[in-house]
């Protein structure tokens, strides 16, 4: 299952964007989500996932270098996950993607299911 990402753009740093993630064939009570981002010449890297079920309860996760800028939430109802990015650095400039991940108890994992979408292009620059 491919999800849709959206919300990228261009932005000052110390700004904020929030990106989207559509989900709307994806099951939260089986699977969780995490958001990558990809910088150019580097590796993919994990930025947050979240696990959010009936079954499981809630679960976030962020990697160091966002933790306290970044927040992760899902709207389980409209199949939708967000990440609102504050505080933005030219470090944070990359290609984000949103993909299922697979929970390890109830806490998310950086370890991806399916397919890779298009991803939406963050440049912070003044």
């Amino acid at each position: 299952v491919q999800l849709v990402e959206s919300g990228g753009g261009l932005v000052q740093p110390g700004g904020s964007l929030r990106l989207s993630c559509a989900a709307p064939e994806f099951s939260f009570d089986d699977y969780a989500i995490g958001w990558f981002r990809q910088a150019p010449g580097k590796e993919r890297e994990g930025v947050s996932c979240i696990s959010s079920s009936d079954d499981t309860g809630y679960y976030a996760d962020y990697a160091d270098s966002v933790k306290g800028r970044f927040t992760i939430s899902s709207d389980n109802a409209k199949k939708m996950v967000y990440l609102q990015m504050s505080s933005l650095k030219l470090d944070d400039t990359a290609v984000y993607f949103c993909i299922g991940v697979h929970r390890y108890g109830n806490a998310c994992t950086y370890l991806p299911i399916g397919s890779w979408g298009q991803g939406t292009q963050v440049t912070v620059s003044s």
